[in-house]
């Protein structure tokens, strides 16, 4: 389900689309078609109600941070390297992480997504970008 946690917040964020989310529950599915919470999600159509789902129902007390951060980050690459607008991806950052499990919002790498568009503020986008490349190459 912790993939499926970084799918649904890049989803509320519009970074990733139904249909990549829908490809991935169903590779989980194939793989764990014992699994109720996958069983569930598969015939759930409403993706709004399936996000909150997985919200609602993963285990955030043993959320492997880093194995999330990685997953995370490197979707958010994926984002990075196809952005024409800094702002634009600064924004969707911010969002990004008010909606992050509150028990790694305030940690690196996550806790840049927080304040990396501050520099923005003064035109300095080099150092928005310099801070967004340090947290995306965090686990590396």
């Amino acid at each position: 389900m912790q993939e499926l946690l970084v799918y649904a917040i890049l989803l509320n964020e519009e970074l990733v689309t139904e249909n990549e989310y829908r490809k991935l529950l169903d590779e989980l599915f194939l793989n764990n078609p014992e699994d109720d919470d996958l069983l569930y999600l598969e015939w759930e159509t409403d993706i709004k109600k399936a996000a909150v789902y997985v919200r609602t129902n993963m285990d955030y007390l043993n959320l492997n941070t880093e194995w999330f951060g990685r997953k995370l980050m490197g979707k958010l690459k994926e984002v990075y390297a196809n952005c024409l607008d800094i702002k634009g991806f600064a924004n969707r950052m911010y969002s990004l992480w008010e909606n992050l499990p509150g028990n790694i919002r305030n940690i690196e790498p996550f806790l840049t997504l927080c304040y990396a568009d501050d520099p923005l503020s003064w035109g300095d986008e080099e150092q928005t970008r310099n801070m967004y490349e340090h947290m995306l190459n965090y686990y590396e």
